[in-house]
């Protein structure tokens, strides 16, 4: 192979570390998100404090708001670890005690699935939030929520189907030539 390809190769390869900022804007992000946890929970251990203001449903708003904002942190967690370990360069975990499960077997599809399903949980607490507000909450607001909802669970079983597949046509592939 002539020297100039062998460095355009090179270079291409090295373009990944483009990405190493993004994943660190994100990890920002999540910082964000850790800041507004913390403020709704002052608020809402203030409100539950004067017991008079509020009511159990405005406790289980409050209370489905911090999980909301949990699973989006853990959406993000799962981007930055499981897209800079895919896309941009291995994570030397392999002795850490706290190296999740999951990583030692991500890939694009496995990444794919986890957000999916990530985003359907973060969509189910949404609309949770909205059945409980439903007095406040149009006919229509709620009726695309649902909409939007069932999209989102569509098109997770479709990555997944997609996925399965793809995985099983690779294992016949490899059985064929080792056969």
């Amino acid at each position: 192979m002539s020297s100039p390809i062998k460095y355009l190769e090179s270079f291409i390869f090295a373009s990944r570390w483009i990405q190493a900022p993004l994943y660190l804007g994100l990890i920002v992000a999540q910082v964000v998100y850790c800041w507004l946890f913390m403020v709704e929970l002052s608020h809402l251990v203030h409100n539950a404090i004067d017991a008079a203001h509020i009511s159990e449903a405005e406790i289980m708003l409050a209370v489905l708001g911090l999980i909301d904002v949990v699973m989006i942190a853990n959406l993000l967690v799962m981007v930055i670890v499981g897209g800079y370990e895919t896309f941009v360069s291995r994570l030397d975990l392999d002795d850490h005690p706290d190296q999740p499960e999951w990583l030692s077997h991500v890939n694009a599809g496995v990444l794919k699935i986890k957000l999916s399903t990530a985003i359907i949980g973060i969509s189910s607490i949404h609309l949770l939030k909205s059945f409980i507000n439903a007095a406040n909450l149009s006919e229509h607001t709620l009726q695309w929520q649902v909409i939007i909802h069932v999209v989102f669970l569509f098109s997770a079983l479709a990555m997944a189907m997609v996925d399965k597949t793809m995985t099983q046509t690779l294992a016949l592939q490899q059985h064929q030539k080792n056969h």
